[in-house]
């Protein structure tokens, strides 16, 4: 999202974190003073935090904070879009790709705030359905458009390497709203896109 390394941290954070990072490490059988494991606290500490950093944000605003009138009344997509997020279950990565399109009406952004507003959301704790509809409704609200469409593929290693174990399954959400509800045919066309 553009940070300094040092944004992502606060000190005492980092500290209490890894305090429980090391009784964790102790609870599993593990000895946290063995030389490999010395600094694992810290550093799950920080990776917590960073994997976390979308709290202090809204996404609303990273779209306000770049608009344009613009009398563009045709389909805007930005596809493919990476994003990594952590499940809130069991605090494993889900990885995938969203797709965002919306139709303005009157106002467009920056095409990198499409990707940063996903990229806000998706570093919280989620689930793959609520990160579908914040990023849906943080456009809409923001630009007020004639719809807005997103379609979120993603793996869930929660399911690959623990439970039931299934390392192909493809999760896919999606959350629509204005003209991409109301019409068949402007849903189809951004469906045929991101297939592309």
């Amino acid at each position: 999202m553009g940070y300094e390394k040092s944004e992502f941290y606060d000190a005492q954070v980092t500290e209490k974190i890894a305090s429980h990072v090391r009784e964790i490490l102790s609870l599993i059988g593990e000895d946290p003073d063995r030389e490999g494991l010395k600094k694992t606290p810290e550093r799950v500490a920080k990776s917590l935090q960073f994997l976390t950093q979308g709290y202090g944000h809204d996404g609303v605003e990273i779209v306000r904070s770049a608009l344009f009138e613009e009398k563009y009344q045709q389909m805007v997509l930005v596809r493919d879009i990476e994003l990594y997020s952590m499940c809130e279950h069991h605090m494993l990565p889900f990885i995938g790709k969203a797709h965002v399109a919306y139709i303005p009406d009157g106002t467009i952004t920056g095409l990198s705030k499409i990707a940063r507003v996903v990229e806000n959301y998706a570093r919280r704790l989620q689930v793959q359905e609520r990160l579908t509809v914040e990023i849906r409704d943080a456009i809409h609200k923001a630009l007020k458009p004639l719809g807005v469409a997103v379609v979120i593929e993603a793996n869930h290693t929660c399911m690959q390497i623990r439970g039931v174990q299934k390392s192909n399954a493809i999760t896919t959400t999606s959350a629509f709203s204005g003209i991409f509800l109301s019409s068949a045919r402007t849903r189809n066309e951004f469906l045929n896109l991101i297939r592309g």
